[in-house]
């Protein structure tokens, strides 16, 4: 699994820019995904996918512990929908024998 810092490094090398300035370009990119979920809106980036918030409503589940039944609030969700040319380019990977598992 990649984190953070593979992340900063693919970008820095691919770009050519230092990993200082590849940091701040992806905490600006991130930055940027988070601010528009906090005020709502659909952010969608051409190549990767959209992210949008979605609403839960509220209601009743029960504690696994002691069988009560509580009330779960409602929430705001973060989703993510693959856009077509990431899509295509995982299905590709498989049809060729890649499965991206290891």
């Amino acid at each position: 699994m990649a984190g953070k810092g593979d992340v900063i490094n693919a970008i820095a090398e691919q770009a050519g820019i230092s990993k200082k300035e590849a940091s701040a370009a992806f905490d600006a990119f991130v930055g940027y995904i988070s601010d528009s979920a906090t005020r709502g809106e659909r952010c969608a980036i051409p190549g990767l996918g959209s992210f949008s918030i979605s609403q839960r409503r509220a209601r009743e589940g029960r504690n696994p512990r002691t069988n009560e039944k509580i009330t779960i609030p409602a929430s705001k969700n973060v989703r993510f929908k693959a856009g077509k040319d990431l899509r295509e380019a995982v299905n590709s990977a498989r049809r060729a024998g890649k499965s991206g598992r290891r």
